[in-house]
């Protein structure tokens, strides 16, 4: 047995506990989480900062980890796009894996316990069956021309199975990505197979104008494609309000980056009756668009919250805790209780995993980690986390 104290015990489930003390078995596996006057066990070991359990990356892209510093800071997402395109398949698949293999062992050092990671091609199965993190890999379909669905659907059916038995489904990769076509061969899908979906979602204002009015500057990505999207007609609304329809019942659905969504779109969701998870990727959003979401409006909405780092193409680091530092540095009226929360048993309840991780309770092997450098109970830019389990 290790029995560790902090200034603050997080166990998330229940409110933060004053010179708390943890006791953990050789594996990890939570044996008690007490205040210092009700503690059993060996003397603990004494720490000073915020001690919580492993967070939860539900939004990475680890096959992009080669691209660290090589795509421009602030071009807009379509610009952004257009970089990735043309450079993501110009690496050698050596340097590819190592950079995965880097990337993985970064997210452990930082912590994180699970990840929710999009992937395109097969680069990263070796990566993730060796890994100490457990991921669950969302197989992305891109496909805008409605005669293509049928190829394309079956294209991710075949790389589905290629990382069975690892945790996997299929996903749409954007509404300005995949045609209604595709999105209903997804859904009907869903409709019979334990098949969660990750969407990228309002990423830029041009998303929102292209389905309101067919207009801006995702109609210069399709030429860039040299694709005719003739088919495609004005929504007259946003384009969360334009998929939503399209999407399943049955399945949990996490809407990623969201940083043009706004409350008429929240409200909006309220009437359909859909899983729906909302994930944050406060620095790649900087780094994309120099730009937030409105955090704040979707507090207290009725919606899980959860926490994402994005790919190393648009991040300097993979790090939840570099993430909620910069949404407590915008908003500091979200605590950090909330945060850790998001950081935490969201991520967990999203990925089906609740039962092992996100929370410090008596039976689960969550992961430990010290948050250093802390202001009582709130974050500060020197705050750094340092894994302990």
């Amino acid at each position: 047995m290790k029995s560790f104290t902090a200034d603050y015990v997080f166990p998330v489930y229940a409110d933060p506990i004053k010179n708390g003390i943890v006791t953990v078995d050789e594996g990890g596996k939570i044996l008690s989480v007490s205040d210092s006057t009700s503690a059993t066990g060996p003397p603990p070991e004494k720490l000073s900062g915020i001690i919580c359990p492993g967070f939860i990356n539900t939004h990475c892209h680890l096959e992009l980890s080669h691209m660290l510093g090589k795509v421009p800071t602030k071009t807009g997402l379509v610009d952004f796009i257009k970089e990735i395109t043309k450079q993501r398949g110009t690496t050698d698949s050596g340097l590819i894996t190592a950079a995965a293999e880097k990337s993985d062992n970064d997210m452990y050092e930082n912590g994180i316990v699970a990840v929710g990671d999009i992937s395109n091609n097969n680069s990263t199965i070796a990566v993730k069956a060796k890994s100490k993190l457990h991921y669950h890999t969302f197989v992305e379909i891109f496909g805008f021309l409605p005669d293509k669905a049928d190829e394309l659907f079956e294209k991710a059916l075949t790389l589905l199975e290629e990382f069975k038995p690892q945790s996997v489904s299929i996903t749409p990769h954007a509404p300005y990505s995949v045609s209604k076509e595709l999105f209903r061969l997804i859904k009907k899908y869903c409709d019979t197979h334990n098949n969660p979906l990750s969407i990228h979602n309002q990423e830029c204002d041009d998303e929102n104008k292209f389905f309101r009015y067919k207009l801006g500057k995702f109609t210069e990505l399709y030429e860039y494609f040299g694709m005719d999207i003739s088919h495609f007609k004005p929504q007259a609304r946003n384009s969360m309000q334009s998929i939503v329809p399209l999407l399943t019942n049955k399945q949990e659905i996490l809407l990623v980056h969201n940083t043009c969504t706004n409350l008429k779109d929240i409200y909006f969701l309220k009437r359909f009756d859909r899983k729906i998870n909302w994930c944050f990727c406060p620095n790649a959003n900087l780094y994309i668009e120099h730009k937030l979401p409105k955090i704040n409006l979707f507090v207290d909405q009725g919606f899980n919250i959860t926490l994402g780092t994005d790919s190393l193409a648009s991040n300097h680091g993979l790090s939840i805790l570099s993430e909620m530092q910069t949404i407590q540095h915008k908003y500091p009226a979200i605590s950090t209780a909330k945060l850790m929360e998001w950081a935490t048993i969201n991520g967990a309840e999203f990925l089906g995993i609740d039962h092992q991780k996100g929370t410090l309770e008596a039976g689960k092997t969550p992961g430990l980690n010290l948050i250093t450098n802390v202001n009582g109970l709130n974050l500060t830019p020197e705050s750094k986390v340092k894994r302990l389990i």
